[in-house]
């Protein structure tokens, strides 16, 4: 059995596809943790942009949305998520067209359960996210999202802020998108200290009084506020914060 590394780029991702293809044994995966067999060997890829179109031109032919359904898969924090896509690849090209109602196929399933998961995320962290201004009057978001979505999301806010400067920042990939108001950048990001605006730290502090006012403590609530929003995203809500 043979192991293709990647990266963990879509661009890997595709020269991979290339290489393994024919090898029906062929594993794709970015984990660096694999417990391999004594006949086990891995071959680390190198990205090509020349394999890389030809595979995605060759998907295009037959089911241009699948490769948009591939990108947020590959996004997955799912750790099968580069074999999935493979093998769904390799039913669009045994059938020479879209598979997705094809659900009888363990493939297909899997597929669409990995990409509803990362779609369920984006709209969730649509509402969930919270931004803070700091003293430059820059907004910051901080969160932890279950999937790699930061660049995917970004622009969501870019329309809705305008010309308004924002970082969202996924700590826990260290990873962040800067808007400028005019352009988004996504860059490695470890860590940061923000300063608050005196109006960032009055809105919290209102808020939190808000958040006692309305909370009776014979009658907690914390149950429906499970319901409304995942407690892993709790420590980012000023209202929680100590």
């Amino acid at each position: 059995m043979t192991f293709y590394i990647t990266d963990g780029s879509e661009e890997s991702f595709y020269t991979a596809v290339f290489d393994c293809y024919k090898d029906r044994e062929g594993i794709i995966t970015c984990r660096g943790d694999l417990q391999m067999t004594l006949d086990s060997t891995f071959r680390q890829i190198k990205t090509d942009e020349s394999k890389c179109a030809r595979v995605k031109n060759k998907i295009a032919e037959y089911d241009g949305a699948a490769l948009n359904d591939i990108k947020l898969v590959l996004r997955s924090c799912a750790g099968n998520r580069e074999q999935t896509a493979l093998e769904y690849i390799r039913l669009i090209m045994q059938h020479k067209r879209p598979v997705r109602a094809m659900t009888h196929i363990p493939a297909v399933l899997e597929m669409e359960d990995i990409r509803k998961k990362v779609t369920g995320e984006l709209h969730k962290m649509k509402g969930f996210l919270r931004f803070m201004e700091n003293d430059r009057g820059v907004l910051y978001a901080p969160y932890s999202p279950d999937n790699d979505i930061t660049d995917l999301i970004a622009p969501h806010f870019a329309e809705r802020l305008k010309n308004q400067k924002f970082v969202i920042h996924d700590i826990k990939r260290k990873t962040a998108a800067m808007y400028d108001g005019n352009e988004i950048v996504v860059c490695h990001a470890d860590g940061a200290d923000i300063y608050l605006s005196e109006y960032e730290q009055t809105f919290e502090e209102l808020w939190k009084l808000y958040y006692k006012s309305v909370n009776i403590e014979e009658r907690p609530h914390e149950r429906q506020m499970k319901g409304y929003m995942p407690v892993r995203y709790w420590k980012f809500l000023p209202e929680k914060r100590q």
